[in-house]
């Protein structure tokens, strides 16, 4: 990486000042380490005078506050270069050792360095990128050479120590644009760069032109201290970049790897990471498929970024699946999971937003535990805010949520989001809210209705990459439907003649829906699961057969026991129900209810007579 000149350099005589870094992920700044041997003297040398020594250590002072506003890696080193030239040098560059050792684990075999950054007298063409995209060309150091003695001692030196010239030139080469002669009489000097336990993670080159005065041993002190804190910064570094690309992978496989696709609702999702911390959040969504080819929509977000609050994230993730596959109302959901949370620990608090949707009856139930409103697009492109009773995040304890229903046309669009796209330093989340509102609508006044992705991204569009303070997770639903002429739904009497019934009534829907070739194997399962229904059931059974891009046959009862298919011996007069359900249907399913259950089957359409599926 090609650093340009600086404006200016540290605060000294005939120094330039140094100006602004580059903005970076944060990470925690490096501790000042303790002064090497010898900087002792110069500080008692500089209490009597303002002689070189006072120099020394005024520049030493603004140096190492320069190194420790690097926030990662390549801003430390970039720091380093600006800090020594043209201050202290006339071209700096600094080795990385490949691998980069981490805490205190020591790579295995030779010491292997890397040009990764250099100083302004570096060109464009002979300086070399940072990271991973540098030049092929490196110093490949063995453990018993000179100059690896040198850097595993971690003391800094002049550059024409004897037995490391050849290794030296090569060192130098990215300053210079290509392998030369080491500068004689002290112009060059080689400062270590040591981790913990002392481990070797690279080392930088410092060097003087001839029309400067050579180093002298006091600067041999002040590479030492530049050395030391550059080392400092790079450890803390790499450490909380492993750290982050563990929280940060933790996350990711906690977030759903794929959306499912249920007929009558289109989904899309947009995560994009803070820019302004390099630790990760609790920002999850889901959807999960619900009996009745319902879906349940589901946003959250727990407090705090670490470790911890994506491993919460993951349980609360969990449960809340866990919760939506008993079929319970929104507010139940959110009942049980502050339960959960509460559980985790007090401290665990979240927002969650959970919502289910009927595409049959086109209805949409909500219910809002502290989490931002959702914002609906209606067909025609106009933006409404849904206001939920905001209920107080999970993990409170003690309180109650409210479910409420409303109407959901079809081709309107749902917006589930977090706080990190309507809440900044500069926004509150009321007028956040209204700007994606106003937002949405201008998207939609030029596409009516938007592609489902187009409008996600004009969501997101407007926070650019450095302005997101925190975590954004978006949730976008597009309310296709399913039109009634594709549903017929009958209450049927738990009488012994119901199953005749159910048969004459499935035969006389699939005929009308021209559906023949379908009526000898869907009249035999409907008769087979009515007839265990009724046999159970004490009040009145529901028959629902729907076509999508499969025919669904459902059969719901009060009763809660759940049927398994068993293998009926020869002389067994029951037994053969789901057997037959299972040859003859495509797959099947039994679903406890709160309400009891629902046993259904599917089988495939030919392709010119399935629901047609709305594409963007």
């Amino acid at each position: 990486m090609a650093h340009p000149t600086p404006q200016e350099g540290p605060d000294r005589p005939g120094g330039r000042a140094v100006g602004p870094a580059a903005p970076s992920r944060r990470s925690p700044p490096p501790q000042p380490g303790p002064d090497p041997p010898g900087v002792e003297h110069l500080r008692e040398e500089a209490a009597y005078g303002t002689g070189p020594q006072t120099d020394r250590l005024r520049y030493l002072d603004t140096a190492t506050r320069q190194i420790a506003r690097g926030m990662d890696l390549d801003e430390t080193l970039h720091e380093l270069c600006r800090a020594a030239v043209p201050a202290f040098a006339d071209a700096a560059v600094v080795h990385l050792r490949e691998p980069l050792p981490a805490g205190d684990e020591e790579p295995p075999g030779p010491l292997v360095l890397r040009p990764h950054a250099a100083g302004p007298e570096a060109g464009p063409e002979a300086a070399p990128a940072a990271g991973p995209g540098a030049p092929p060309g490196f110093a490949r150091l063995t453990v018993t050479g000179r100059l690896a003695e040198l850097l595993a001692a971690g003391r800094p030196a002049f550059g024409d120590v004897p037995g490391i010239a050849a290794a030296v030139a090569e060192l130098l080469s990215p300053a210079v644009g290509g392998p030369g002669p080491v500068p004689p009489g002290r112009r060059l000097i080689i400062a270590p760069l040591r981790g913990r336990e002392h481990t070797v993670m690279g080392a930088a080159v410092l060097v003087r032109h001839p029309d400067r005065p050579p180093f002298t041993g006091d600067d041999l002190l002040v590479a030492s201290q530049l050395a030391t804190h550059t080392a400092l910064g790079m450890n803390k570094a790499v450490l909380y970049a492993r750290e982050v690309s563990v929280a940060d992978a933790l996350q990711r496989t906690m977030l759903p790897a794929s959306l499912p696709e249920p007929i009558g609702v289109r989904l899309a999702t947009r995560y994009l990471p803070s820019s302004k911390t390099a630790r990760i959040g609790g920002d999850w969504y889901d959807a999960i498929p619900l009996p009745g080819n319902r879906v349940a929509l589901v946003i959250g977000d727990v407090m705090g970024h670490s470790v911890t609050s994506a491993a919460i994230m993951g349980q609360l993730r969990t449960t809340v699946q866990t919760l939506a596959g008993l079929d319970l109302s929104p507010d139940e959901v959110l009942h049980h999971l502050d339960e959960q949370a509460q559980r985790l620990g007090s401290q665990h608090m979240a927002t969650c937003l959970y919502g289910i949707y009927d595409p049959i009856a086109h209805r949409l139930l909500m219910a809002n535990a502290g989490h931002p409103p959702p914002v609906l697009l209606q067909p025609g492109g106009r933006g409404r805010v849904l206001r939920i009773p905001p209920g107080p995040p999970v993990g409170v304890g003690g309180v109650s949520f409210e479910t409420v229903e409303m109407f959901a046309p079809t081709g309107a669009t749902l917006l589930l989001y977090t706080d990190g796209l309507v809440e900044s330093r500069d926004t509150d989340v009321s007028t956040g809210v209204e700007l994606l509102r106003d937002r949405l609508h201008t998207t939609a006044q030029v596409l009516d209705p938007p592609p489902l992705e187009l409008l996600c991204d004009a969501a997101v569009g407007a926070v650019g990459p450095r302005d997101r303070d925190d975590d954004i997770a978006l949730l976008a639903a597009r309310f296709d439907g399913i039109p009634s002429y594709n549903v017929a739904y009958w209450f049927l009497d738990p009488k012994p003649q119901t199953a005749g019934r159910a048969r004459r009534l499935t035969r006389r829907t699939l005929h009308r829906w021209h559906l023949d070739s379908l009526l000898e194997p869907t009249e035999l399962m409907v008769s087979e699961v009515v007839t265990n229904a009724v046999r159970y059931a004490s009040r009145p059974v529901t028959l629902r057969l729907l076509r999508t891009d499969v025919l669904r046959c459902e059969v719901g009862d009060d009763s809660p026991f759940v049927p398994r298919m068993l293998h009926a011996r020869p002389g067994d007069e029951g037994g053969r129900g789901l057997f037959l359900v299972n040859q003859l249907s495509r797959r099947w399913g039994a679903t406890r209810l709160s309400t009891g259950k629902l046993v259904w089957f599917e089988q495939q359409l030919p392709r010119d007579l399935r629901m047609e599926i709305p594409e963007d």
